[in-house]
């Protein structure tokens, strides 16, 4: 009996583990649990390809992995992969930005930037019928779309910020001269065209059959010929060729990292001037070499030079030691009650005789737009927030061309983040600038960050072609020439003094000339793309009632 009631008991069905693939409308595709596995992983493969890491090749094989996640999904599902790819990919790579002021901006900025990459998940799945029915188009349209989400992120919100863009992880790959030729949005277009094939060949590897290998491998050598095609640009052709000027760089260091380096104004300033009396020592000395000009960093004097007797005093001792103009970044107070981040001109003689303001002031951390509405959302999130926000000093935003003439020579007016705008380093070239200077300070962040700025220092001195430097209280600083190649890079959290031969330059590039228009007409392209993708699948459902 006991076994005829068993015999006749239900076997219970066993359970079905959720597939790697999943069939849909448009065709197999990956199921959400292993899409947001990929998408994951593949921002993180893209963390790994900017400094201070500097695995080149992964951004082509993230772009890859996005793509395949996003690919045949709804809308909504192509968001909200995207964003995980980009949460993924954010955090980690903007974690510098926690170090001092906590973990919420930080996660903010991250959410708003990985925002951008959901934008771009939601474009790539509305694209997944027309790629499906034009397989060709797949890699095209994977750079473009790429181009034009990094337009966005470099605008919008307050500004935008640019920042984890495709082009600045390739700064010493071969790549990087395609720089020359578009800027940094064609460069990106290149690794994202990269990325595109590779995943075209991935896909003909899963047909599983031999004419798919064969096509695997040829999409697979398309991607290879891309990354390397940019050596056989002639950068050469338009290298520096005017007169040569002797730079020095300080970089003095600050007793302490953090936002409290702001309560040592003094004794950074005293460390920068000491580090240009003793290179002015050594000159006497005849151990070292009298520079024409002497680059201090942003902050060098956190004490209004114009308005504090005691500092005026303090730089002017240092230029006439040294003999030569400094070119020091200040803060300085405006009849109006505003204050502006400077770039001074300081002469031997004459003290202060040229000020360029920054023109491009970092929202939330240089000044705070809708000051009040952010103050009362801040303080219902955590009152310290709200605190900060308050305690934000207002910057001016700089209205004068960004070139800065000094010592018979005009150099770049680039402030920080300013390295990373497309149009503010065009601007200073195209203005005249025959030198790439930038002073920063990195002392609230840490070595990540600082070598992923002189990572775009270096783009930019392919991209223009000119010799440049980057001038940090902390590190790192460095000399760069029009190949990209840095030296004399200095260690972090050191102080240090640097010096070289720098050739000026009067000559444009492709990029210089053209300016946005290889970023228009891709972004262009992308707009266009989508249009063509809606309005196929709107004709396919119409056609299906």
């Amino acid at each position: 009996m006991i076994e005829d009631r068993d015999a006749a008991e239900p076997v219970p069905a066993p359970k079905r583990r959720p597939g790697l693939l999943v069939d849909t409308p448009l065709g197999r595709r990956l199921s959400l649990p292993a899409a947001l596995v990929l998408a994951a992983a593949s921002g993180l493969l893209a963390v790994l390809a900017f400094p201070p890491y500097g695995i080149w090749p992964l951004a082509a094989v993230s772009v890859a992995g996005f793509g395949a996640a996003v690919h045949r999904r709804r809308l909504r599902g192509g968001l909200g992969v995207g964003f995980v790819f980009g949460l993924a990919f954010f955090l980690p790579l903007l974690a510098w930005s926690s170090t001092q002021v906590g973990q919420w901006p930080w996660l903010f900025l991250c959410a708003l930037e990985a925002l951008a990459m959901g934008l771009l998940g939601a474009g790539l799945a509305a694209c997944s019928r027309l790629i499906d029915a034009h397989r060709w188009s797949w890699a095209p349209l994977t750079g473009v779309a790429w181009v034009a989400q990094e337009a966005l992120r470099s605008r919008q919100p307050f500004g935008g910020f640019p920042w984890g863009r495709l082009a600045f992880s390739q700064a010493d790959a071969p790549t990087a001269a395609a720089a020359w030729l578009g800027g940094a949005p064609f460069l990106s277009f290149l690794v994202a065209l990269t990325g595109g094939l590779l995943l075209a060949g991935g896909f003909a590897v899963a047909a599983r059959h031999a004419a798919g290998l064969r096509k695997a491998a040829a999409l697979t050598a398309a991607a290879v010929l891309t990354a390397l095609a940019p050596l056989a640009l002639p950068i050469g052709s338009t290298a520096p060729a005017g007169d040569t000027v002797d730079v020095a760089v300080v970089q003095g260091n600050v007793p302490r990292l953090g936002l409290g380096f702001n309560e040592q104004r003094r004794a950074v300033l005293d460390n920068h001037a000491q580090a240009t009396l003793d290179l002015a020592a050594a000159v006497d000395a005849g151990t070292a070499e009298r520079p024409d000009l002497v680059i201090w960093p942003e902050n060098a004097s956190d004490i209004d030079p114009l308005a504090n007797q005691d500092a005026y005093e303090r730089i002017s001792e240092a230029a006439a030691a040294i003999g030569v103009p400094i070119v020091l970044g200040g803060i300085v107070h405006n009849d109006d009650g505003t204050l502006a981040n400077m770039s001074i001109v300081w002469d031997p003689e004459r003290g202060p005789e040229f000020m360029y303001s920054k023109r491009h002031p970092v929202p939330f951390a240089e000044y705070v737009p809708y000051k009040g509405f952010f103050s009362t959302v801040a303080g219902w999130i955590d009152p310290r927030m709200s605190e900060g926000l308050d305690n934000v000093a207002g910057f001016e935003h700089g209205q004068n061309p960004g070139v800065i003439p000094v010592a018979g020579t005009e150099i770049t007016g680039l402030i920080c983040f300013e390295i990373a705008f497309d149009a503010e380093t065009r601007d200073s070239v195209v203005d005249g600038a025959q030198l790439l200077v930038v002073q920063t300070n990195n002392a609230t962040f840490d070595t990540n960050e600082a070598q992923q700025q002189l990572a775009m220092v270096q783009l930019r001195s392919v991209e223009h072609a000119r010799d440049g430097l980057m001038a940090s209280t902390v590190g790192v600083s460095g000399f760069t020439d029009h190949t990209g190649e840095v030296f004399q890079a200095t260690e972090f959290n050191t102080a240090a003094v640097i010096q070289s031969d720098l050739r000026l330059s009067d000559s444009s590039t492709p990029a210089s000339t053209v300016g946005i228009l290889p970023e228009a007409v891709l972004t262009s392209a992308a707009l266009v793309a989508l249009a063509c993708a809606l309005a196929l699948t709107i004709r396919h459902r119409r056609s299906q009632t």
